[in-house]
């Protein structure tokens, strides 16, 4: 089964960077807010989900699933800590999605227990984001994730730039996801574009 999500996957945390990059074609976009008042990241969350639904666009909410269901949103995504306080029962009754990430065999394990909609490995190469707790994986791992989940969407994550794009797309990965390449570029917007370009070219290169 082909991956029905767009190939390239951009994580942002305001609205401001969520409509800039719609307009220049994004359509997979997760709004991921961390240490803001909750009042704020309901009101971001509601006008991302406007701002989507206007450009046909899927909005992934990370970790606040409570305020995905109540705001009508279409996907969630939770990482491993996550899941130890979702009620996955509530967000599958509101109609929610689930995409869940994963680092080591024991939570693929996990999470292919509960029948998510995609599946993430990260880091793929070293990240600069955040600290992360396990080494990078390597282009070999995608290949070994991808065959345990077919036919689930597999999302690589973790140090992606254009450059490494074909090699994480020929390993197997169905969706790029970006967040520092894009974020920390002089001109985010730019660099956004230029990733549409380079996974529209690979889908065709593929086809």
């Amino acid at each position: 089964m082909t991956s029905e999500l767009p190939s390239f996957y951009l994580i942002l945390d305001t609205t401001e960077h969520i409509e800039a990059c719609l307009k220049v074609g994004l359509r997979l976009v997760q709004m991921r807010i961390k240490d803001r008042p909750l009042s704020v990241i309901r009101e971001e969350i509601a006008h991302a989900k406007h701002l989507c639904d206007a450009y046909g666009a899927i909005l992934v909410v990370n970790d606040y699933w409570q305020m995905a269901c109540e705001l009508g949103c279409g996907w969630v995504h939770l990482g491993q800590e996550d899941l130890d306080h979702a009620d996955l029962t509530q967000i599958r009754r509101a109609g929610l999605r689930i995409g869940l990430s994963t680092h080591n065999d024991a939570e693929l394990t996990r999470a292919l227990a509960l029948t998510p909609d995609y599946i993430a490995l990260g880091p793929i190469y070293e990240t600069k984001l955040k600290e992360m707790k396990c080494a990078p994986q390597g282009l070999g791992k995608i290949r070994v994730w991808k065959d345990r989940i077919s036919p689930l969407p597999l999302i690589a994550i973790g140090g992606l730039t254009p450059e490494r794009l074909p090699g994480v797309l020929k390993a197997g990965a169905d969706v790029a996801c970006v967040v520092t390449d894009v974020i920390t570029a002089p001109d985010p917007v730019a660099r956004c574009r230029l990733w549409l370009e380079r996974t529209s070219e690979a889908q065709h290169v593929a086809l």
